[in-house]
């Protein structure tokens, strides 16, 4: 599987794990959202905007790389998160509807992803500020994980509420190929 292939495989896994991840959050209270529950990002609505900050500033970052200005226009607009931690939303509903718009965007940006615009180098700068030049793939690579390692944190929090998010393994969506 090319690396573009791959990627847009990690873009629909990342909408299909929202969707399970939303819908079960949409269960419930606004309370129960925002209670601490002592994770990093103490509550599951925390976690929640923390991967919409991640999210924004990585593709802000990626729709500076040329190939990507065109489908990422309507993200490299959105404001620039002012930390890590902010409550981007502090209303589910909006947040809900923003992540599902956000994941049309990248796989939007995926699919025209190429295997040599991924080949490349993307100079950055971090949140702290110091610059960063790596190969382009490694940071897409980057972007899927840390989606994958906070929705680990959402579906546990969840799980801690009562909730359960069923099936989150990416093997769900990876195609069957003829065996040898």
């Amino acid at each position: 599987m090319s690396l573009k292939r791959h990627f847009e495989l990690l873009a629909a896994y990342n909408q299909w794990m929202n969707v399970k991840v939303y819908e079960a959050a949409g269960r419930l209270t606004p309370e129960e959202l925002e209670k601490d529950r002592g994770a990093f990002f103490s509550s599951i609505l925390g976690t929640l905007n923390h991967v919409i900050v991640g999210d924004t500033i990585w593709l802000k970052r990626f729709a500076t790389h040329p190939p990507c200005f065109a489908s990422l226009r309507d993200v490299a607009s959105l404001p620039n998160p002012s930390s890590l931690d902010q409550i981007v939303f502090s209303k589910f509903a909006s947040l809900s509807e923003h992540r599902f718009w956000l994941d049309q965007q990248i796989i939007n940006w995926a699919g025209k992803l190429s295997d040599s615009d991924l080949d490349s180098v993307l100079s950055y700068t971090s949140t702290k500020g110091v610059p960063s030049s790596k190969r382009f793939s490694s940071l897409v690579t980057h972007f899927f994980n840390h989606q994958t390692h906070h929705r680990g944190q959402a579906s546990t929090l969840l799980s801690q509420a009562g909730l359960e998010i069923g099936i989150t393994d990416l093997l769900v969506l990876i195609p069957e190929e003829a065996g040898v």
